[in-house]
């Protein structure tokens, strides 16, 4: 395994590919963190398991487990997941594993950005954050791949979503937040994307989900289906913060066109009905440490249905159950109907959004090497 420095993936030929293209791989971490999952982390751990599950039907689920929770999660965890000892401090893999990008000899290499807990001293949500940010080169160095070194620059898997032909998905709130690269400007941003990722347009989304703590990550908003074609969450009422917030979206979605001159095709995905909000019994569940972002009973969660994982075989969508089982359905019907190649596999994920984030928050896909 080689750390590459001095040159970059679009110099060397190498660009992101989209997530619906074949993966040899998908990385998760194994959720232990008492200020993000209740109550020991059990009901987390049982979800994680049944993503996993269902992901490891078509692609190698690599779940990285802290040394304490080793052998808990051999436990829990299907005997299809190879499990991977690298300490991290929370279970994001998304956010804080590396991002691939593949040329076209079909060689895959890893890309490491620096992870300041989305924000860290202006606005992080936690104060200790340097085993996820050594994380990303750690997996590529136990797994046998290559990684270009982008830090210093600040950036999490969850700020971006590319079709793999050249366009890059992002949200003006999280990668102009003073808490990532105050230093540089939109167009030094851009810069850097282009030469991280080999994309050759960026599309500014004015907003994600409201009250998205990680500063309105792209991946709880929209998300690409296929080159061309994208999914919004969206709502239909105009009391929810969220409406101006998707309608905005939806302005720039149709103003704009994709790095090869298409229109944009955009199917509105309905968000979960009504909020799903955090319950004094869940709260109860959560041991914060200093400072570490809290809670509060009643809270609205950024609960979102485009938080899904496209795997070889299936799309993982979340359901949040109880008062949502309507929206639940008409989500999973929404999502069935527009990709009817992949299974679409609705799993339990109330115990991950109290977590703060959903099921593409946990997943890393791994593109596949070769032609």
């Amino acid at each position: 395994m080689r750390v590459i420095t001095g040159t970059t993936p679009r110099a060397d030929g190498f660009s992101m590919p989209g997530e619906f293209e074949a993966h040899d791989g998908c990385i998760m971490i194994f959720p232990e963190r008492p200020g993000s999952w209740i109550e020991g982390g059990a009901a987390a751990q049982r979800s994680f398991a049944a993503i996993a599950d269902a992901i490891s039907a078509g692609e190698q689920v690599f779940m990285l487990v802290s040394p304490r929770s080793a052998q808990q999660a051999r436990r829990v965890l299907p005997r299809a997941v190879e499990i991977l000892v690298i300490d991290s401090d929370d279970a994001w893999a998304r956010d804080v594993g590396p991002t691939f990008v593949r040329d076209r000899a079909g060689r895959v290499r890893g890309v490491n950005w620096r992870f300041n807990a989305w924000g860290g001293s202006y606005d992080g949500l936690y104060a200790s954050y340097e085993r996820d940010d050594a994380l990303a080169l750690a997996f590529c160095r136990a797994v046998g791949y290559d990684a270009y070194d982008a830090s210093p620059f600040v950036l999490e898997g969850g700020a971006i979503h590319t079709d793999g032909e050249g366009t890059l998905l992002v949200t003006e709130p999280c990668l102009l937040s003073p808490g990532r690269n105050p230093t540089l400007n939109r167009a030094q941003i851009e810069d850097k994307l282009r030469d991280c990722l080999g994309i050759d347009k960026v599309l500014w989304l004015p907003h994600g989900i409201w009250q998205d703590e990680t500063n309105e990550h792209v991946d709880n908003v929209c998300a690409f289906l296929r080159p061309g074609e994208v999914v919004l969450a969206w709502t239909d009422d105009p009391a929810d913060p969220q409406y101006e917030y998707s309608r905005g979206c939806l302005e720039l979605l149709q103003r704009e066109s994709d790095a090869r001159g298409r229109r944009l095709i955009v199917h509105q995905l309905p968000i979960p009905t009504p909020p799903v909000r955090i319950t004094e019994r869940e709260l109860a569940g959560f041991v914060f440490e200093p400072g570490e972002d809290t809670r509060e009973a009643g809270e609205r969660l950024a609960a979102s249905y485009v938080n899904f994982y496209i795997a070889n075989k299936a799309i993982i969508l979340p359901q949040f159950g109880g008062e949502c089982a309507e929206s639940d359905r008409a989500a999973l019907r929404v999502l069935s109907a527009l990709c009817p190649e992949r299974e679409v596999i609705p799993l339990p994920a109330r115990d991950i959004i109290l977590g703060g984030g959903n099921i593409h928050c946990i997943t890393q896909q791994i593109p596949k090497r070769g032609l």
